[in-house]
């Protein structure tokens, strides 16, 4: 999605969010009911769309976002070849359908286009989206303790993953 549409589905997406948050998706938020946090998340990640600091990708169903994943690329010069993956959510109604697994891999082979050969994500440690990650070949660096908060008030930890593609995928 480019800005535009993005703001435009800004609904769906924050009911995407929302969803997962409900759920207990330690995306780095601790209330799902807190709208105007969602909205605000929102907000500033189409504004980094709109800069071309990130790129969205989204699937439907039925016309409707069901699942998102955001690529974030470095504007530094010495990190323009690694991007960020961050934000993989499937709405709790269409998870168990491949949707997760094809929007990462779609979100990879646009970094890679882009000239991204390293590609980096966080997710809570022990969760389930971590074997999905490992299925795609991405490697543990390692563990953070007490890294985010959850919903109850539990300090989490969360753990540092990176995949190399292209050439940089050859190489120790």
């Amino acid at each position: 999605m480019n800005a535009s549409q993005a703001r435009q589905a800004l609904p769906e997406l924050c009911e995407v969010l929302r969803a997962c948050v409900a759920e207990g998706a330690s995306v780095g938020f601790v209330d799902a009911d807190d709208s105007e946090t969602l909205n605000a998340f929102w907000q500033s990640r189409i504004a980094s769309i709109a800069r071309k600091e990130t790129q969205l990708l989204v699937a439907r169903e039925a016309g409707v976002v069901v699942a998102t994943v955001m690529t974030g690329y470095s504007g530094m010069p010495n990190g323009r070849h690694r991007a960020e993956i961050s934000k993989l959510l499937v709405h709790p109604q269409a998870r168990r359908q491949g949707i997760a697994r094809r929007l990462m891999q779609q979100a990879e082979a646009l970094a890679l286009a882009r000239g991204c050969l390293l590609l980096v994500l966080d997710t809570r440690s022990g969760d389930v989206a971590s074997q999905l990650y490992l299925s795609l070949g991405w490697q543990v660096a390692g563990t953070i303790p007490f890294y985010a908060a959850s919903g109850s008030g539990q300090l989490e930890a969360t753990t540092l993953m990176y995949k190399k593609v292209g050439w940089l995928a050859d190489r120790e």
